[in-house]
């Protein structure tokens, strides 16, 4: 793991390209938002949470969820919870909204949640393979 210098942020790669900038707290990402937004967002985390270590870098854009790497991020409007996972495999599933292949092991998946339900066991698995994904490298 590198640190950068100027930021702080640890990145798998020594001198890794960044948007070096401070961070923001959760409330930052929460403000303003109907308290529906902020329930999907903290039960998308604690999902992720149950996986193992993971830190939470609420950036100015969208809130990363990191292992080694980041391996997921949440972006809170005012109706919904956009987001997206990175695969090692593209995953064909109704409920992406895009998938973006970036390599033939690296498959962003992006997502809509509208509801705290949406954050289930599907979603879960998600998060749970993407993370997995991280810690084995």
């Amino acid at each position: 793991m590198w640190t950068c210098p100027d930021c702080g942020r640890a990145f798998a790669n020594r001198n890794q390209t960044h948007t070096c900038a401070a961070l923001h707290d959760l409330a930052w990402h929460l403000d303003g938002k109907p308290p529906e937004i902020a329930s999907i967002v903290h039960r998308a985390i604690a999902a992720a949470q149950e996986c193992g270590e993971v830190t939470v870098l609420p950036e100015k854009t969208r809130i990363a969820l990191a292992a080694r790497m980041s391996f997921a991020a949440l972006m809170p409007r005012r109706g919904w919870v956009d987001g997206h996972v990175v695969l090692g495999r593209r995953l064909e599933d109704a409920r992406f909204t895009r998938i973006e292949t970036f390599s033939p092991g690296n498959h962003l998946h992006a997502f809509r949640l509208e509801t705290p339900g949406d954050v289930d066991e599907r979603f879960c698995a998600w998060i749970r393979e993407a993370f997995e994904r991280q810690t084995a490298q």
